[in-house]
């Protein structure tokens, strides 16, 4: 939308500067003939009588010219234009990509890859347990490995789903909004959404590391918090800033107990990283038993587009 709207501000300037070319050019050289007949020139038709038509065939002879010449330039102008707006598509195309496999390969590195780790280990316990003729402890760990077996199958919908949304097409907040309706109803923890349309307002690339931050702050909530409940709140402080906060009533953590959870500061990591990417801010507030919160203050830029119509919207004198 933000493009669109940009695209039309640019439209509109260039036609502007296009019909000021042709007609200015031709004005000054009308107004020009007129002067020279009323000091001199017209002396000779007249003594400073204005030979009106000579005036306008000058002028209609500029004004087609100009415009000849104006309307090849333009032409070549919106062939570039239209190059370079294809080109600025190609490369936030591939920019959306690399943010993704990059996104694909954290999750794998933080989440499934150690699962799958852990997996492991607790087979080889098992199979010790067994030779060791110690079933009850054997059958223990199998109850152990079922639980990270669900964490691993649980971790992959929650990739698969990030990769489902539509950013782009549906906007941030309808996003956000698909996207939390399917938390809530996969695991069954209430999740609150509220959000103004300022967070419309981010460009794509910002609205998809704004959504993959929330993503990731909800899966925590998943996998540590032990929440009954989770809020995601979005909120404009005026035209140039969001806040993003996500809050749960879980149980908490320390920064103790954070460094000592290899999963849960890995993943902080990447929260700030993609808020800190953007310009913003990033803050952890968590106390043992009085739940999470995340806040992330994230700058809004204004487009050219914008600073443009709020300029011509001024009143001037």
């Amino acid at each position: 939308m933000l493009q669109m709207n940009r695209s039309i501000m640019t439209h509109r300037r260039l036609l502007l500067f296009k019909w000021l070319m042709i007609f200015l050019p031709s004005v000054t050289v009308a107004v020009g003939h007129v002067l020279v007949a009323h000091t001199g020139g017209g002396e000779h038709a007249g003594g400073g009588t204005l030979d009106l038509p000579a005036t306008l065939l000058v002028t209609f002879l500029g004004l087609v010219l100009t415009y000849i010449f104006v309307e090849t330039l333009f032409r070549v102008l919106q062939r570039l234009q239209t190059e370079a707006l294809a080109r600025e598509q190609d490369i936030r195309t591939m920019s959306a990509v690399m943010q993704e496999r990059e996104r694909l390969s954290r999750d794998l590195h933080d989440g499934v890859a150690q699962l799958v780790a852990d997996l492991l280990l607790r087979l080889d316990t098992i199979k010790e347990l067994v030779e060791a003729n110690r079933p009850q402890e054997a059958e223990a760990e199998l109850e152990r490995l079922h639980g990270v077996a669900d964490e691993i199958y649980e971790d992959i919908g929650e990739s698969i789903t990030g990769l489902r949304a539509n950013v782009t097409d549906r906007g941030l907040v309808g996003a956000l909004q698909d996207y939390v309706d399917q938390f809530e109803e996969r695991h069954q923890i209430p999740t609150s959404l509220r959000a103004d349309d300022m967070a419309n307002r981010l460009s794509p690339p910002a609205a998809l590391q704004i959504f993959r931050f929330i993503q990731e702050a909800l899966t925590n909530v998943r996998k540590h918090a032990k929440a009954r409940e989770a809020t995601v709140t979005l909120t404009s402080h005026g035209p140039d800033q969001l806040t993003v906060v996500i809050a749960d009533d879980g149980q908490g953590f320390t920064s103790g107990s954070q460094r000592n959870n290899k999963a849960r500061p890995l993943g902080m990591t990447s929260m700030r990283e993609r808020v800190e990417t953007l310009g913003g801010t990033f803050h952890i507030n968590s106390e043992p038993s009085s739940g999470t919160q995340i806040t992330a203050t994230i700058p809004i830029p204004r487009t050219r587009g914008e600073d443009g119509h709020a300029a011509l919207a001024t009143p001037t004198g």
